[in-house]
């Protein structure tokens, strides 16, 4: 039988608090092969120039959670097989993958390609995109892990691509956060300790794929979902990252080290090993049509 395939555009931004994630999301679905899977998009409220409010320790906890709840209703109305997300922060994830867990009976496997895990809160920063693994194993912001119906088992949970600052890096970022009062409640690494969650860091992601697919088939993986923030690449190489903005370094979490090509491979062999029925790309920031997008606004001749 024909597995129903749905696709979301979800260009959400207030999670990361970037409105440049909303132009990365459509440009991803644009960019995406044409074919007949049906695209849905969801509704989320435009950057108006007023800052988010702080609510309870997330910025634009409101309209997150409205648009948490929006997507929901969209995948569910759809009852799809498999989708594939278009985003937008990282949290765009929770719908699609909290759906699909419960589509499959708790039983799906998510493979979460970032270089950074999601998983805790950061006192200080408290955006909501640092939360979505976090939310939908059940912890993270008690708020949005309660719109999770059927928490994913930790058991289920692979983390690829995870980028260890080097010395010089570490005490650029550890400046950065003490400079803004930032901190962790608990590090991403107790939190993985903790749950025994299955990791591999960017150096091994990128020599092998051996340690995941040795998880799915120790874990009896049927159907897997695949997150991947595009921060997992390498900025020297692909330069559409928060990371990469020109002139203007980035020095408050490390870098992702993986190249093109690698991501690509890694993609291609799990999707040969196991069912793929959740695919989401996150928090594309392609500054060179950003900057080309807003100087083409300045034309008078193209503005009426």
């Amino acid at each position: 039988m024909t597995k129903k395939t749905l696709r979301v555009l979800m260009p959400q931004w207030q999670g990361g608090d970037n409105p440049n994630y909303t132009f990365g999301a459509e440009l991803l679905a644009w960019l995406a092969p044409e074919n007949d899977q049906p695209l849905v998009r969801v509704r989320v409220r435009e950057d108006d120039g007023v800052p988010l409010a702080n609510d309870n320790g997330v910025y634009g906890r409101k309209e997150l959670l409205e648009q948490l709840d929006a997507a929901d209703h969209l995948i569910r109305a759809h009852q799809p097989d498999r989708v594939v997300m278009f985003g937008g922060d990282c949290l765009v994830e929770q719908a699609p993958f909290a759906y699909l867990n419960e589509r499959y009976e708790g039983e799906m496997g998510l493979i979460w390609i970032d270089a950074h895990s999601d998983l805790v809160q950061i006192d200080g920063y408290d955006r909501g995109h640092t939360l979505p693994l976090g939310n939908l194993l059940g912890e993270g912001d008690a708020e949005f892990a309660k719109r999770v119906k059927m928490p994913l088992k930790p058991e289920n949970v692979f983390i690829a691509g995870l980028s260890e600052p080097t010395p010089e890096e570490g005490a650029i970022i550890g400046e950065a956060f003490e400079r803004l009062g930032i901190s962790m409640k608990e590090t991403d690494t107790a939190m993985i300790q903790r749950l025994g969650i299955r990791t591999a860091d960017a150096q091994e992601t990128a020599n092998s794929t051996e340690s995941i697919k040795a998880w799915i088939r120790e874990s009896g993986i049927k159907h897997l979902a695949i997150h991947v923030d595009l921060d997992v690449l390498d900025p020297k190489e692909f330069r559409s990252l928060l990371f990469a903005k020109p002139n203007e370094p980035y020095t408050y979490s490390p870098p992702g080290r993986l190249k093109f090509a690698r991501l690509a491979e890694l993609l291609r062999e799990l999707s040969e090993e196991t069912d793929v029925v959740g695919l989401g790309f996150t928090e594309h920031t392609p500054w060179d049509a950003i900057h080309l997008k807003n100087m083409l606004a300045q034309i008078p001749i193209l503005n009426g």
